[in-house]
């Protein structure tokens, strides 16, 4: 995680000493990105290993309880916990928990579906 850190740092002095708003808007898009990151990896600390609820982890950083599912989805750690779409909820971290004590380890993450090729279709009247 301190390689984040680490990043954010570097990006902040390259955005302070750029040479032209273009330069330092890339190092500014690229901090947010981490920090994005870092918040999601923490959110999933808070709620697995503090084992906080997930309304208490959002409220501790700012979002609604309805925003910090998704993210907390997106998380190496908890990824492999979804069971309902695109969000974690209170029982899949309950399961990360359990996992966490039996010292079990993590489920594998499901495996992204193949693209499939999909034909344009002809929309001209014949």
């Amino acid at each position: 995680m301190s390689n984040r850190y680490e990043q954010i740092r570097a990006d902040l002095t390259r955005a302070e000493t750029a040479e032209s708003a273009d330069d330092a808007l890339r190092h500014l898009r690229s901090i947010l990105e981490e920090v994005s990151q870092l918040l999601d990896e923490q959110l999933a600390r808070a709620v697995v290993d503090d084992e906080m609820s997930i309304a208490a982890a959002g409220k501790s950083a700012g979002l609604s309880e309805n925003a910090v599912g998704p993210r907390l989805a997106s998380t190496p750690r908890l990824s492999p916990y979804v069971t309902s779409g695109d969000r974690i909820t209170a029982e899949d971290v309950r399961r990360a928990r359990n996992d966490k004590h039996a010292r079990t380890p993590l489920p594998p993450a499901p495996a992204p579906e193949p693209m499939r090729f999909k034909p344009r279709r002809n929309t001209k009247p014949r």
